[in-house]
């Protein structure tokens, strides 16, 4: 229903308008006494087979919602009813930003893709975190990164707040300095600048009593000599792993109208990359960290395409968005069946 009656309706208007009237929409709906109850009994699969302990932490099942589609933490609750294993946050930053002018998210529907300049939109910690206070089952993850206004030499001290804010309603982190829509943010990969943040959140994470999960997510257009790089930082900051991948500035092979808007993409022309990316960093590595996949995945086959490569666990969100959430249902049920 979802994908030949309901999509198409909502592509004919503005992508980052249909994106706050489809979260009005879910909210309202699944608010109605019974609804959340019967959406889920529909959506969700619950098997002992499908759940994995990674990093310490219990996921119900390996398909999880990437970070960027609930950047304030405000539909977490209800995106859960769809079957997720787990749900990311974010990206958030200290202080609200209201990210590059619009238009600044582009469907390119003959590539299956998306391209999107929106540059850390959110309404900050502060709000998430009023948001997350009220959790009490999902699974979450929390995506961090700096406003756009800080100076990359004191980028550290805007991912401390957002870390030290986040750490009592969050159950792991993420690291983000791979986006392309955040002037010189990915000069942050660079393995000196890089070491030192992820050693100071480490630092600072020895501090609580239960510290938390780390993880880098990366871009997908570093080379291999960078990505060995990657590898030698995770092992000897001792993260708890590696988000593999995030949008890309490759324009290849792209036949979409509009595929020179500027921007990150993402949906099925990232789908090899990533795989590539996530398959280097797993045989490189001798598997010494898990990885979350991340990119391209628009069926149950791309998704254990990630899983046969290395990954661990999947997350989801062009391919949520163009193929709806019963997505997330035959995923799990083809790892089932696969016995992964």
């Amino acid at each position: 229903m979802y994908k030949y009656v309901l999509r198409p309706i909502l592509f004919c208007f503005d992508p980052e308008k249909v994106h706050h009237l489809t979260f009005s929409m879910v909210r309202f709906l699944l608010g109605i006494p019974g609804l959340n109850s019967l959406i889920k009994s529909y959506y969700s699969i619950k098997d002992e087979r499908l759940q994995r302990r990674i990093f310490g932490l219990k996921f119900s099942n390996p398909v999880g919602l990437a970070a960027g589609f609930d950047k304030d933490a405000k539909l977490f609750k209800e995106l859960n009813a769809f079957g997720f294993g787990f749900i990311e946050i974010g990206t958030v930053t200290p202080k609200p930003q209201a990210g590059n002018p619009k238009k600044r998210l582009f469907r390119l529907k003959q590539d299956s893709a998306i391209i999107n300049r929106m540059g850390f939109n959110n309404e900050g910690v502060e709000a998430a975190v009023k948001r997350l206070k009220t959790n009490k089952n999902v699974l979450i993850g929390g995506n961090i990164g700096k406003n756009k206004t800080t100076p990359n030499e004191n980028a550290v001290e805007d991912y401390l707040i957002c870390f030290n804010a986040l750490h009592p309603y969050v159950d792991y982190f993420v690291v983000n300095v791979s986006s392309p829509n955040t002037p010189n943010l990915r000069a942050l990969q660079d393995k000196e600048p890089l070491t030192n943040l992820l050693n100071t959140l480490k630092k600072e994470n020895s501090k609580f009593e239960s510290p938390k999960p780390i993880l880098l997510k990366i871009a997908p257009d570093l080379s291999d000599d960078q990505l060995l790089d990657i590898i030698e930082i995770v092992t000897e900051t001792g993260i708890a792993g590696v988000i593999a991948t995030n949008t890309t500035i490759s324009r290849d092979g792209l036949v979409s109208g509009n595929k020179e808007e500027t921007g990150g993409l993402s949906g099925k022309p990232l789908k090899n990359r990533s795989t590539y990316v996530i398959k280097f960093l797993a045989e490189k590595s001798n598997k010494a960290f898990p990885i979350i996949g991340v990119g391209g995945i628009h069926s149950a086959e791309d998704a254990l395409e990630k899983l046969h490569a290395g990954a661990d666990l999947v997350q989801l969100y062009t391919g949520f968005i163009y193929e709806g959430p019963t997505l997330i249902k035959r995923i799990n049920k083809k790892i089932l069946s696969e016995g992964i």
